[in-house]
């Protein structure tokens, strides 16, 4: 492996213009493919398997054309205090409201609130229900700017209008702002780390070649833009990541008195191929999303394993290339100007012993104490994980200062909590022999059924061989009693399929979100141990151990459970949560934790990856364990060290957005790194290590033979090198002059 890509790297660095030209065009190809492809549809978000799936799918059958995906606005009015809504002049205003939006463009229908059912019975709120003939994503300015000049039309009259539904639903608070902060940060973090502005600027101009490229790809294979999020997020991340570690290679062989393409082959050879590996440990996690069967996860997670398969391509073959272009100039200033001196002698190099290595003195001085600290610390933090809760949030999620987070209020308010989660019941009567008897019997029973406050009559289709039924729970959508109540009816169709030989399912927003939530929670352990197992066998191959990879693998479980914890507490208990301006606590995100984890176990691989590799490296060129530890992070820390400082503030920056679920992901991705790059990675490890000694890199004789050596820490590169080149001498001037 070392070999294969020491050759690769001496090849892109002497072939500069054309591998250059190659990813030039690369992009281009991809970016013209993007541009041509077509529109792709967004998929409506769909879980196999689920009995609300099956529901939704059987009503699309029964009912076809009465279930069309256009999009929806339900338009909320409240009376002034002490007043009603159907006071003579208020629904004069309602009306007036109301036909305004009617006469707007692409509106198929919209309701009067004055029915049955659309009156709170305090007469104190009402709500109109409005249909599109288009989806959301296909809703014009001008339709939009007709809706909300109506409701500002029915707030000058004095009432309360408020408008929720998928009309003003704009999805996920992703791009623009955040992203160029979390650029800004991660330029600044690099300079100062190689105090360069070219060695800073190469990893952020091939993690963004290799981003755009991923991105126009997913788009070209026409995936809906909701799989781009992920993308970005890991794409940007790992991209820096690995340009930031080859770079740092290739200037310490620099230091060594390597010749410019020397050192690119050295540093694609041992540090690229770490940079292999902690990318296939990414893909894996990633590609591992698909365990939880959810459509949606399943493409995310597919999309962003392909942009890090790219932007490793683009380390391994781009970067090189570039460092041919600026071979002197990614160096320190003061290191330009003796960049044909030899290398520095032994004595001088420890005179200047750096932070990195210096920690892990300190650390493996007091390893025990130091290992049982952290380690109890993170528990700690932990502690509050042990209540998480989970459910997919609606509007009661959105901060108070958006209009369909009012609307839910007034609604909750005027009709009660249930009403912003109703739950539909489909009876299929087609193997009954009295459909309506049938019916009437279902809607009987959940009439009688603990928790469900209001029936509608039984709506059947032409055909009068299925019906639908609404019912109103006495909860909100996201309480533990909504999600009983829904376990509880469907317990009860096994009593009505006896009776009547009707079928009986509960589907709608509300049971969608519980099914979800039941679905992703019990894929969570199936796809821990289908990730971390195929990790841990291929950190076999790379450490040559079995103790390292089940250390790593057990470190990524406690950083992950800190950052479960520091979730709970915020979001779910309320702890400082006016300082992360968290204006809703309840349950957390089903996705959360899932996301999470995969996001999550890739950094960290990554992160342990680069930071033991160093370490094995020295301990296998002889050094002792204890000297290893501090020779790998005499080398590594640093660039570590970095990294997680810039995902920290580009995942801090999301934290911001007004989305709950934005915040949280932002917040959990931010806390983890955290805990894993400094408390796990930069502690725990050495200090595991120097317990274990030599016993952490044995390996059974069987598994070793067994296992192929892939040669990740360069030992039969070097060995090959020093034999070819004895020793590296002082660069001429001619020779520097011409790799320049």
């Amino acid at each position: 492996m070392a070999s294969l890509l020491y050759r690769l790297g001496r090849l892109s660095f002497r072939q500069r213009r054309y591998f250059a030209l190659l990813w030039v065009a690369i992009l281009a190809a991809c970016s013209f493919a993007a541009l041509s492809a077509p529109a792709a549809e967004e998929d409506g978000f769909s879980v196999p398997g689920t009995e609300s799936q099956k529901a939704f799918d059987l009503l699309d059958e029964r009912f076809p054309g009465d279930n069309a995906e256009g999009a929806d606005a339900r338009v909320v009015f409240a009376a002034p205090d002490g007043q009603k809504v159907t006071a003579r002049e208020h629904r004069a205003a309602v009306e007036k409201v109301v036909a305004a939006i009617a006469r707007g463009p692409q509106v198929k229908d919209a309701s009067s609130p004055f029915v049955p059912g659309a009156v709170s019975k305090d007469a104190t709120t009402a709500f109109a229900t409005v249909t599109y003939t288009v989806s959301s994503d296909d809703l014009s300015e001008t339709t939009s700017a007709a809706l909300m000049d109506a409701v500002e039309d029915g707030r000058a009259a004095g009432l309360t209008v408020e408008v929720g539904g998928s009309v003003v639903d704009g999805g996920p608070e992703l791009g623009g702002v955040t992203e160029l902060i979390g650029i800004a940060v991660a330029a600044l973090v690099l300079f100062i780390t190689f105090r360069s502005m070219v060695a800073a600027g190469l990893p952020l101009i091939t993690a963004l070649i290799g981003l755009g490229a991923g991105v126009c790809a997913i788009v070209a294979a026409g995936m809906s833009t909701t799989t781009i999020t992920l993308a970005l997020m890991l794409g940007l991340a790992v991209g820096i990541d690995y340009a930031l570690f080859i770079v740092s290679r290739y200037r310490a062989e620099r230091a060594g008195g390597r010749t410019p393409e020397e050192a690119a082959g050295r540093a694609v050879g041992t540090a690229g191929s770490a940079v292999v590996f902690a990318g296939a440990t990414v893909v894996i996690a990633l590609a591992g999303l698909s365990v939880a069967g959810v459509p949606m996860l399943t493409d995310m997670g597919l999309a962003a394993a392909g942009t890090v398969v790219i932007a490793v391509l683009v380390a391994l073959t781009l970067l090189p290339a570039l460092l041919g272009f600026f071979p002197r100039a990614v160096l320190p200033r003061a290191e330009r100007r003796t960049a044909t001196a030899p290398p520095s002698a032994p004595g001088k190099e420890l005179e200047k012993e750096p932070a990195g290595s210096r920690w892990a003195r300190f650390v493996i001085r007091r390893p025990l104490a130091t290992l049982l600290l952290s380690v109890a610390g993170l528990g700690v933090v932990a502690v509050p994980a042990l209540d998480l809760q989970l459910t997919l949030p609606g509007d009661e999620a959105q901060p108070t200062s958006t209009t369909q987070r009012r609307a839910y209020d007034e609604l909750a308010q005027g009709f009660g909590p249930g009403f912003n989660g109703p739950l539909t019941i489909v009876i299929d009567a087609k193997g009954a022999d009295d459909p309506k008897a049938a019916a009437a019997l279902a809607r009987t029973a959940l009439a009688a059924t603990d928790g469900v406050v209001d029936v509608s009559p039984a709506t059947f289709n032409e055909a009068g061989d299925t019906a639908i039924i609404t019912a109103v729970p006495g909860t909100g959508p996201s309480a533990s009693a909504t999600k009983d109540l829904v376990k509880t009816i469907r317990s009860e169709a096994t009593d009505l399929k006896s009776t009547s030989g009707a079928s009986m399912w509960v589907t709608g927003q509300t049971a969608m979100n519980i099914d979800v939530s039941n679905k992703v929670t019990a894929a969570l352990v199936p796809y821990l141990a289908v990730v971390v197992g195929l990790a841990v066998l291929l950190l076999m191959l790379v450490f040559r151990s079995v103790l390292v990879p089940l250390k790593a693998a057990l470190g990524f479980l406690l950083s992950v459970a800190a950052a479960f914890g520091v979730i709970v507490a915020v979001f779910q208990w309320g702890w400082l949560a006016g300082l992360f301006g968290v204006a809703q606590t309840g349950p957390v995100m089903s996705m959360m934790p899932i996301f999470l984890i995969g996001v999550v176990f890739g950094l960290a691989m990554d992160y342990e990856v680069f930071l033991v590799t160093r370490v094995r490296e020295a301990h296998v060129h002889g050094e002792p364990p204890a000297q290893a530890v501090v020779t790998g992070f005499r080398h590594s820390a640093r660039v570590v060290v970095a990294a997680a400082v810039i995902m920290i503030a580009v995942f801090a920056g999301f934290i911001g957005m007004t989305d709950s679920m934005v915040k949280m992901l932002g917040l959990g991705l931010a806390a983890a790194v955290l805990f894993d790059a400094f408390v796990v990675r930069m502690t725990i490890v050495p200090a595991a290590l120097a317990l274990l000694g030599h016993t952490a890199w044995r390996l059974p004789g069987w598994l070793d033979r067994l296992l192929p050596d892939l040669d990740v820490e360069g030992e039969k590169l070097t060995r090959s090198l020093a034999t070819e080149h004895p020793a590296p001498a002082a660069t001429s001037s001619r020779e520097e002059s011409v790799n320049a």
